[in-house]
């Protein structure tokens, strides 16, 4: 079949068996455009949340669908590849920590919204890369265990020097494996571009941007600035989304390997399937869990 045939039948099939597709924005075209809503993982999970429709496929990683389901329990949650997990999600357990947390008592336990549902059950409030600063600024507590990330981290202690952090080294190995020499050979090669950066890069790629934000933040700074160039320093598919949404200005990946392949495994094939109700995985929560974890959650939107 034809790509343009697959996703004929995925529009046909998602009317007829009342689904909603979400993909984030690190999927590819073809996948984004047979999808309901794109954009980052918590505002994908809130538009979710306020639809109608009965079941709901996320094209992303296990914690974004975690999240979904955490939201909207009545729903029929399916991640639309199940070998489809994120490493900075699932490097550190409940069990880590609650050790922690017994070391640092008075510590606000700041959770990255990119954790596992477990893990969100023992943590204070949940933060996005966006409100990370909005929420840590109005926390009551000046001492804050930030995870799993110690970029974001790190980035958005240096914004608040009055409150003291304490950070685990966890972080997204994709972003994290960008350096300082990447940056000064691409700012080489293209040298009126503006270097836009995610704060999961490590500091001195950080440090070098002339704008740091989330993906969607960057792609609309993109959109919205009069400069003509710009180097992409976050996963290379949204350098592919920026140049079709904007063919008058030209975009430069940082490198060609910020790629991250749990992201990329998801095939449109796989949201064919998932709507023929063939392919996927249910994600399922006992309710205690959900209940615990969404605490977290709602005090990120209480204070953001």
């Amino acid at each position: 079949m034809a790509i343009k045939d697959i996703q004929d039948e995925i529009i046909r099939l998602k009317k007829e068996n009342d689904i909603c597709i979400l993909a984030h924005c690190y999927q590819t075209p073809e996948i984004l455009e047979v999808a309901d809503f794109t954009g980052d993982s918590f505002a994908l999970s809130v538009k979710a949340s306020k639809v109608e429709n009965k079941t709901v496929i996320m094209c992303g990683v296990r914690f974004m669908a975690e999240t979904v389901k955490i939201l909207s329990p009545e729903k029929k949650v399916i991640l639309s590849n199940s070998s489809a997990g994120c490493p900075m999600a699932e490097m550190m357990d409940k069990a880590l920590i609650e050790e922690v947390k017994a070391q640092y008592p008075d510590y606000t336990v700041v959770a990255y919204i990119n954790t596992t549902t477990e893990l969100k059950t023992v943590c204070d409030v949940c933060v996005t890369s966006s409100s990370a600063l909005e929420i840590c600024k109005k926390l009551d507590s000046d001492k804050i265990l930030f995870i799993p990330d110690i970029n974001l981290g790190t980035y958005i202690s240096k914004q608040l020097p009055e409150k003291e952090f304490k950070l685990l080294s966890g972080g997204c190995p994709t972003h994290a494996r960008m350096s300082k020499r990447d940056v000064l050979k691409a700012k080489e090669e293209h040298p009126n571009a503006l270097f836009l950066v995610h704060p999961e890069c490590v500091p001195e790629v950080v440090e070098l941007a002339d704008y740091v934000g989330s993906t969607t933040g960057i792609m609309d700074y993109a959109k919205n600035s009069d400069n003509k160039e710009f180097i992409i320093g976050t996963e290379n598919s949204i350098v592919t989304h920026l140049q079709l949404e904007c063919p008058d200005k030209f975009f430069y990946p940082l490198s060609k390997d910020l790629i991250c392949h749990n992201m990329k495994a998801t095939t449109l094939v796989d949201v064919l399937n998932c709507c023929k109700g063939v392919g996927g995985e249910e994600v399922e929560l006992d309710e205690e869990t959900r209940l615990k974890a969404k605490k977290s959650i709602d005090k990120m939107i209480e204070l953001g």
